[in-house]
């Protein structure tokens, strides 16, 4: 068989799945079935694809995902998290666009305690949005911000999805990690710079309304109870990576250990909390742990076929720099991102990208870091990005879908900003892990 009818048969048959409506996981592991009955030798190919799946998900490089994930679960279901937003909002008085810059700042923080990204949309759209209604702030202005920070647990560790990433795409998970504190808190700035603006320019999208200031230690206490401490999680996580005194996946279990300590001290620590979130990471890290096994048989059927050596060769023959190929990747992504989750975009393109990348010599930590803000940016683009429905679902009734989607577009267009200036000036992401690493 031909390369390319390899690749259409691969392609064409995880679409067709999809199409009808079979879960990610099993559309990964049906396509795989076929493709290693066809490939890789019939029964003998079904064998290798038990192999493929062993060797898989008994990996060590694997274990921070479920950690990161627990991390974030056990702070949103013991209410730390919520507890933390609170305060913020308490120091934050006489701002333009108050409670839109109290989400972009405790999402932000969130980000730094979790590593999902829907979790932290969730948690700011059920506590936020109610107030922001309330007070009549404008929809772009109330849901725009929720939105976008959201994703912003993508790129600054613990980030679950870039442990993913760099484990499929074989990048030193430690650098991937720290490489997307840079572009993370970029965005996050740029961000509240937008929401000031539009609220100083336009003071009706954001009315202001009267704050109980009371003294400066009764603005401040909150935070320094109920937000300081936390951060102590991040530095715990962060500061034993950077330091070299822990692995990913010992700083991910040290992290676990400190939010369960945070609950208890902040006498929040329920077992059934804790069952809960057990409970949430365990339903999450099987979806997780069952496309990655499906994605190892997937690259070995590509690379058998001829259809990776192939696509290589093509993209050679056409004679392009390295730059227009990334941005040919890069360009395809924000495509995939409008209609696909963030896990079936990495499934679907490492095993192409990351062999072409290694062939015209683009940094894979640079290219690295570009997927997880292209991934970002497909959070919040219409018509299927994940975050737009987590924020549907906690907006309030009245609220059309289209009124999302009009509300993600300036952020969308941030987004794209930030991940322009990486383009052009890969420095920015790529210097603090090779400084503090090498």
């Amino acid at each position: 068989m031909e390369w390319s009818s390899a690749l259409l048969l691969m392609f064409g048959g995880y679409i067709l799945l999809m199409t009808l409506s079979l879960p990610v996981a099993f559309a990964f592991f049906g396509i795989n079935l076929v493709g290693a009955f066809v490939f890789l030798g019939g029964d003998i190919g079904l064998m290798q694809f038990t192999r493929n799946t062993k060797a898989a998900l008994t990996t060590i490089t694997l274990a921070p995902i479920p950690l990161f994930l627990l991390m974030g679960e056990i702070l949103f279901h013991t209410g730390l998290a919520i507890r933390a937003i609170d305060a913020i909002d308490r120091l934050i008085s006489r701002v333009p666009g108050r409670l839109s810059i109290v989400s972009i700042t405790g999402g932000t923080i969130f980000a730094t305690l979790s590593g999902s990204t829907l979790a932290n949309a969730a948690v700011l759209g059920s506590t936020l949005m109610p107030d922001m209604v309330k007070r009549g702030y404008h929809p772009s202005l109330a849901m725009g911000p929720i939105m976008a920070v959201g994703g912003i647990a993508m790129l600054i560790p613990p980030s679950a999805l870039a442990v993913l990433l760099g484990s499929l795409a074989k990048i030193p998970i430690t650098h991937l990690l720290i490489a997307g504190i840079i572009p993370g808190f970029m965005m996050s700035f740029a961000f509240l710079a937008y929401v000031i603006g539009r609220s100083v320019a336009n003071p009706a999208l954001a009315p202001a309304y009267d704050v109980e200031v009371g003294s400066v230690w009764d603005r401040w206490r909150p935070f320094l109870i109920n937000v300081v401490p936390l951060l102590g999680i991040f530095v715990v996580v962060i500061g034993s990576i950077m330091g070299g005194l822990a692995s990913p996946t010992e700083s991910a279990a040290l992290g676990c250990t400190a939010s369960v300590a945070a609950a208890i001290a902040y006498r929040s620590f329920t077992w059934a909390g804790l069952l809960k979130a057990l409970t949430e990471t365990a339903k999450i890290t099987v979806m997780i742990f069952f496309i990655i096994a499906a994605s190892i048989t997937f690259s070995q059927i590509l690379t058998f076929s001829g259809a990776s050596a192939g696509l290589l060769e093509t993209v050679q023959s056409l004679g392009a720099s390295p730059m227009v190929i990334l941005i040919s990747m890069i360009v395809f992504l924000l495509i995939l991102g409008a209609f696909m989750d963030q896990i079936s975009m990495m499934m679907l393109t490492i095993p192409f990208y990351m062999p072409i990348a290694s062939a015209v010599g683009i940094d894979p930590l640079w290219l690295g870091v570009l997927m997880l803000i292209v991934m970002e940016i497909g959070l919040i683009t219409p018509p299927f990005g994940l975050i737009l429905y987590v924020m549907k679902g906690v907006a309030p009734e009245w609220i059309t879908l289209g009124q999302v989607w009009v509300a993600a577009v300036p952020f969308i267009a941030i987004e794209i900003t930030v991940l322009l200036i990486i383009l052009v000036a890969p420095g920015v992401a790529t210097w603090l892990p090779r400084l503090i690493l090498s």
